[in-house]
């Protein structure tokens, strides 16, 4: 397999968390450890293997983070009042609620109850709301901010290029629209947002410089639906019965990568390529909030 095409994910947040030691050593010398608060609710296994993820990058860089596992019939106030506790610990300067969360807990209550100053994932109204208004002293969500890492890291140029996103969701769709058009260096894309109810899809996705599949439907994204030498950005990850792999199922994303890869200028592997990213764009969160917080 060709590999000139490839965006090594892994390569650049390994970039990134570098340059975040140089903040890390100004920090340590002032007395100050980021800290980092995980809440995992359920025993669902992807989230337990996200978490862990971020616990050892964590250690890695000499964050601070602690790890609070509950039920998955904890109720919803019982999840309010322990976030309430962690937005008062002044040891933690981030929080992460780690989705998905039980049916029976309103998430975008929980994403609220999360201090903006501590929401290191970007999702509380208010840094959603300076992210629309292109205000970037609020907490961009981690997917979206490690894309554009990604794309600007690559010299990939987004200024007047046609992004085309699959997929309207909180986490990613919306929030990344909003982000590349911004008027800003490193954004100002014209941007169409896709989803379940547009019609012609793949007449949408042909005519993008950037395509970003965020559906999260495995192999959505077809040869036939990229434009010769666009830069394909896969987010998702689905997971697909597969006989011959260990469990008898794999971790797909939302691109026909096999397909697509010739046809793509640059591409995201999957594995491998946006899931470092969030990571290390969650560890930038956090770093900056310490810094904020101790100034």
């Amino acid at each position: 397999m060709a590999v000139e095409n490839l965006i090594d994910g892994r390569a650049i947040a390994r970039q990134v968390q570098a340059e975040l030691g140089e903040r890390m050593g100004a920090l340590r010398a002032r007395g100050v450890q980021p800290g980092l608060a995980f809440v995992r609710v359920g025993e669902d296994p992807a989230s337990k293997v996200y978490v862990g993820r971020k616990e050892k990058t964590c250690a890695e860089l000499g964050i601070f983070s602690e790890t609070h596992v509950l039920p998955e019939a904890t109720t919803e106030g019982e999840l309010l009042a322990l976030l309430e506790r962690l937005n008062t610990d002044a040891r933690l300067h981030g929080i992460l609620v780690q989705a998905p969360l039980p049916p029976h807990i309103r998430q975008a209550v929980v994403y609220s109850t999360v201090r903006p100053e501590k929401d290191v994932d970007g999702f509380h109204p208010v840094n959603m709301g300076k992210l629309l208004l292109g205000d970037r002293s609020g907490f961009v969500p981690c997917t979206p901010a490690g894309i554009l890492e990604l794309l600007v890291r690559s010299g990939i140029q987004t200024s007047g290029a046609h992004a085309v996103v699959l997929g309207r969701g909180n986490i990613v769709g919306k929030p990344l629209a909003a982000l590349l058009c911004q008027k800003e260096k490193n954004a100002n894309a014209t941007v169409t947002l896709c989803h379940s109810g547009t019609r012609d899809i793949a007449g949408h996705c042909r005519r993008a410089d950037i395509l970003v599949a965020a559906m999260g439907v495995a192999g959505f994204v077809t040869a036939g639906m990229v434009k010769p030498g666009a830069v394909v950005i896969d987010v998702g990850v689905n997971r697909v019965a597969d006989p011959a792999a260990k469990g008898g199922s794999r971790l797909v994303g939302d691109v026909d990568f096999a397909a697509v890869q010739p046809i793509a200028g640059r591409i995201t592997p999957n594995p491998g390529g946006v899931g470092p990213m969030t990571i290390a764009l969650l560890m930038h969160n956090t770093v900056r909030a310490a810094e904020a917080a101790t100034r």
